[in-house]
């Protein structure tokens, strides 16, 4: 339960970039942490070798130590003077204590109430830690004394403006510093379709020639699509476009409650007239396709649809950080109690939409330590600004999701009918996932705490057709903003075939040093027909340049 990482580290990855979930509440925590004391037996041992080990803390015998990550204990007071040692031994012996209890929980058969019960004992004992407070922090201690409590004071300014503008959640940016159009979402292009779903971008082309067959890409419903084109040099978009693709960006209007009854279909809809309007565009007769988060359930939609009328105007499909399978463990099944769900979506059709801010909390309280103490810490008890950092900007930049789509969300969760042909209807057809036969590619991240990447690995198992899969290093966000050039970037390449396990892939696959853009954009090359002149205009036929990119819709405030 201690075990936590550095800030930086985590900054990429603050962010779900629209998983469907619902939000926790204190019911859901009680039910946790009623799970974890059932374990009777479990309990009972582990409270006996927690006081042998208090009483090894107190000897100054334990060898107990934070791990090297930890950023809670940097401060060299945690090692050099006794008292505060002693403080963190107790505190992680007692973190260590409740994970032999939730393994326990974990045995005993019941995954959904293990999910919940590992939820909530993560939220607790973050909570616990002494770094925290003032007089654990040595050092927030040393800055009061040396500050003269100005940094209290500012933290105190800091504190009473989240309570009115953040939900009471430490902020994790410091909001309107970057600016969308000034400093993000900067890649050139034009909104060459507009309607009251969604803006479609085309992005001017950079080489002299491009592939004969576009790219539409499509972002989760919730959240900006500008995480993928963030600054130079961290934009997935501006890559795409250097390395010759055709490249279309689908902008979804920011809804609001008379949005409310948008739903799958929809979405789904906007998604198909999008591959029209590229066709139109750029005079293709098929184009590829990439879905991001659950922009990849609302593909699929799609690529069901035309496989249903045996139509081939998609001629490829890549999935990045995709769940299709929702029976499979995942931290996010904390959230799947009946009551809960009933409780999400009664919030959600009285309000309409559900707000942006409820959704961030809820993956914010997915890695407490990081995501809300961190920043407590930093804001609070340091005083010092949230950080100005390009992700940070994009995630405080939330978006609404439509209470109608967000029950088909919910749906989804509890009862998983994706995996099952049949179960669930969208475009007016059965969904069957072994239908869909096209070359598919599937990006998962091996750090996911969202979307696990044994879960996206699935995805391989019920689709037909040639498939590929990647597993990038890093988490759910910092897996997809990871360009070519960063040292950290890792990726695995290995033979597929739908029997394979997970874990058998892993063992047989080789780790790459780079970014998996650059794997997918060979990939996508493979398929994407002849190089062609670039266009010397965008646009094509009945769509023409509207505004600069990126639009009107990206703007839109909550």
């Amino acid at each position: 339960m201690a075990h936590t990482t550095s800030p930086s580290d985590v900054a990429e990855d603050a962010v779900a970039a629209g998983e469907p979930v619902a939000v926790p509440n204190l019911s859901g925590i009680a039910d946790g942490v009623a799970a974890t004391l059932l374990q009777g037996s479990a309990v009972a041992k582990a409270s006996v070798s927690l006081s042998a080990e208090f009483v090894r803390i107190a000897l100054g015998r334990s060898d107990i130590c934070p791990e090297h990550s930890d950023w809670r204990f940097k401060d060299a007071t945690w090692s050099e003077n006794l008292v505060y040692k002693r403080v963190a031994q107790s505190y992680l012996a007692s973190c260590r204590a409740v994970d032999t209890v939730l393994d326990e929980v974990d045995a005993s058969g019941n995954r959904r109430r293990a999910e919940r019960a590992r939820f909530a004992m993560n939220v607790l004992t973050s909570a616990m830690s002494p770094t925290n407070t003032l007089l654990g922090n040595p050092s927030a201690l040393k800055k009061t004394f040396e500050s003269g409590g100005a940094n209290l004071a500012r933290g105190m300014r800091h504190f009473v403006s989240d309570l009115r503008r953040n939900g009471g959640m430490p902020s994790l940016a410091k909001p309107g510093v970057l600016k969308v159009g000034e400093d993000l979402a900067l890649t050139p292009g034009q909104v060459i379709d507009r309607d009251e779903y969604a803006e479609l971008l085309q992005y001017a082309p950079t080489t002299a020639e491009v592939f004969e067959r576009p790219v539409l890409v499509v972002p989760p419903p919730i959240g900006r699509f500008y995480f993928l084109d963030l600054r130079p040099g961290r934009s997935l978009v501006e890559y795409a476009v250097s390395r010759g693709f055709q490249t279309f960006m689908i902008s979804w209007r920011n809804p609001q409650t008379e949005q409310a009854d948008w739903d799958i279909d929809a979405y789904a809809q906007r998604v198909l007239d999008a591959v029209d309007a590229v066709r139109e565009a750029t005079g293709a007769d098929a184009i590829n396709i990439i879905g991001f988060c659950a922009g990849g359930i609302l593909q699929t939609a799609v690529l069901n649809k035309l496989a249903a009328a045996g139509d081939d105007r998609v001629h490829s499909a890549s999935y990045a950080v995709t769940m299709l399978d929702f029976g499979q463990s995942a931290p996010i099944g904390a959230f799947a109690s009946a009551k809960l769900l009933s409780l999400v979506r009664w919030k959600a059709r009285k309000a309409g939409v559900t707000r942006a801010k409820a959704m961030a909390s809820a993956f914010s309280w997915m890695r407490p330590n990081d995501l809300v103490w961190n920043y407590w810490v930093n804001n609070y008890l340091m005083g010092e600004d949230p950080p100005v950092f390009d992700v940070l900007s994009w995630n405080a930049d939330g978006t609404n999701l439509p209470a109608r789509l967000h029950q088909q969300f919910l749906d989804m969760f509890e009862h998983n009918p994706l995996p099952t042909p049949g179960a669930l209807e969208a475009l007016g057809e059965p969904i069957d996932l072994g239908t869909i036969k096209l070359p598919t590619y599937v990006v998962g991240a091996i750090n996911d705490h969202l979307t696990p990447w044994k879960s996206t690995y699935r995805t391989t198992q019920l689709l037909s057709g040639d498939t590929t899969f990647v597993l990038s290093n890093a988490g759910h966000i910092a897996s997809l903003v990871n360009p070519p050039g960063n040292p950290k970037a890792s990726y695995y390449t290995g033979a597929h075939h739908k029997d394979l396990s997970p874990t058998r892939w892993l063992e047989a696959a080789e780790q790459q040093t780079g970014s998996w853009w650059e794997n997918w954009a060979d990939w996508l090359g493979e398929r994407s027909g002849p190089k062609v002149p670039a266009p010397k205009e965008l646009g094509g036929g009945r769509f023409t340049p509207q505004a600069d990119a990126p639009g009107t819709y990206v703007r839109q405030a909550n």
